[in-house]
């Protein structure tokens, strides 16, 4: 059973786009909250990725929702940023 009793607060901001798939991709599963699909939405990233590890320095704009920062285009084209 989940534990749901959570000590930490984590705050976020996301651009209208990023909200609204957010909440697109919520109710379409009927998620019970917004912290619910994004704790379910981590889960599942880090269940895709492994643990990964942020590149050292990296900065929060260079992890986007809806499109590609330069760093992801990076990776996914399999070029390393150096």
């Amino acid at each position: 059973m989940t534990d749901l009793t959570r000590g930490e607060r984590l705050q976020i901001m996301l651009a209208e786009d990023e909200l609204q798939v957010l909440d697109d991709w919520r109710f379409q599963r009927r998620m019970p909250s917004r912290a619910a699909a994004i704790r379910e939405l981590l889960k599942r990233g880090l269940a895709a990725e492994g643990f990964g590890v942020a590149t050292v320095g990296a900065k929060s704009q260079d992890f986007g929702v809806t499109t590609p920062t330069p760093a992801q285009a990076a990776r996914d084209s399999g070029v390393r940023k150096r």
